[in-house]
């Protein structure tokens, strides 16, 4: 008489359990490149947005003396390349093409105005001021104007981003298009014409309170 004898399955190597996880990993990346490359595939698991934020706190309260008379538009193209010496741009390099767009404020600041800057004659028909000139406020890049018009990016830089609290971050090309924004308010002409509708406003304010004669003059 014989047995059969069962044979006891056989216990994958360690090895063959890291290359296994290793293969798991990579397809779960995978898989999740595939549904951030076709968007239409997230609306299969029902994806909502819920926003859990907490309310807005006022840290501070400034008090503003500045009178702003003019506002300038400005738009820049921005062409921001990254290169790695001694790799082609294919494996490591970014090239980036944005459109910035934002606006510049110039303003008179009218709590510099001293006694000695304001002069009334006896009659109260005649005025003298003596203003501190324009200046430029800080640019405000317009988020919802400003946009990529490409990227290009090596295959580093696009692993790298899987592993980026924030990928494809547009911090760089906005800082260098609020840059060239700020170089393009100074050739301007705006705190000129500032300066020009302070000088109207004031006339007619002035006008109004029984004044023929108002003086606008600005220094340093």
């Amino acid at each position: 008489m014989t047995t059969s004898i069962k044979r006891l399955p056989r216990r994958l190597p360690r090895w063959a359990k890291v290359v296994s996880a290793v293969v798991l990993v990579l397809v779960v990346l995978f898989a999740g490149i595939r549904l951030s490359v076709l968007p239409g595939l997230r609306d299969l698991f029902g994806t909502e947005t819920h926003d859990r934020s907490g309310p807005a706190l006022l840290k501070s309260i400034q008090d503003i003396s500045r009178y702003d008379a003019a506002s300038g538009n400005f738009q820049v193209v921005v062409d921001l390349e990254k290169d790695t010496k001694y790799l082609p741009d294919a494996i490591r390099g970014t090239r980036t093409l944005y459109v910035g767009a934002g606006t510049v404020d110039a303003y008179v600041d009218l709590g510099r105005i001293g006694e000695d800057d304001v002069t009334v004659d006896e009659d109260r028909t005649s005025a003298t001021l003596r203003l501190p000139h324009a200046a430029l406020g800080e640019p405000a890049l317009d988020t919802d104007r400003s946009y990529a018009v490409s990227k290009q990016r090596g295959l580093l830089d696009r692993l790298g981003d899987l592993f980026s609290d924030n990928p494809n971050s547009e911090q760089a090309v906005q800082q260098l298009a609020v840059r060239h924004i700020r170089a393009a308010a100074k050739e301007s002409e705006l705190t000129e014409r500032a300066e020009s509708n302070t000088t109207g406003m004031l006339e007619g304010l002035l006008g109004s309170l029984g004044f023929k004669e108002v003086r606008v003059t600005y220094g340093t």
